[in-house]
Order: C-alpha cells, then structure tokens, then sequence
C-alpha cells in the first residue's frame, strides 16, 4: 500500500497528516472536496481516508459513488462520530471508521 487519497476540507489537517504520511513513506494526494476525490480516484489509489462533512459532495455521497466503480479501502475520518454516524457508514460501504479528534 502505497498511494493514499486524502479527502477532507480542513485544509490545516490535511496539511498536517499528508507530511506525517509522507514521513513514513507513503504518495499522498489531496483533495478538498467529494467531486475532486471522485476526479483523482484512480486504480492506483491504495486506500482513500474520507471526510464525511465537505462542501460539494459530502463524503457519505462520495462513498456511495466510489463503490459503484471501485473496491478500494475507504477509512472514514470525521467529526461525526455518533453510533448512527458510524453504522451508516459501515453500511454504505467504508472499512472502518475513525472520528476525530484522533
């Protein structure tokens, strides 16, 4: 696993956890919203890490879009994190589901 597909709008985190990622060796690509995830997200992205409250396309819209033409792990990261929050998320298809703060 080498290629993580960072989506989230808070542009400090993503700042943050892409030079932690870079650190231990793993390409990292940006995005701030559901609609440019969706135009990066390739067959060479080895796991997507989601937000789920973002402008444009929320990550529970970008999650049910990806798994219609792709397989690839998603870890949702979100300030969301209530039992309902999670369960929805697990069901639409993320592998896990980690809020924040973390």
């Amino acid at each position: 696993m080498n290629k993580i597909l960072l989506v989230d709008d808070d542009r400090e985190l993503t700042s943050l956890l892409k030079e932690l990622l870079e650190m231990e060796g793993f390409n990292v690509l940006v995005a701030h919203d559901g609609e440019q995830a969706l135009e990066l997200l390739d067959d060479s992205i080895d796991l997507l890490l989601l937000d789920v409250m973002m402008p444009k396309k929320n990550g529970i819209d970008t999650l049910k879009a990806l798994r219609q033409t792709h397989q690839t792990p998603v870890i949702m990261l979100t300030a969301r994190g209530s039992e309902l929050d999670r369960v929805l998320g697990l069901e639409l298809g993320a592998d896990d589901y980690l809020p924040k703060p973390f």
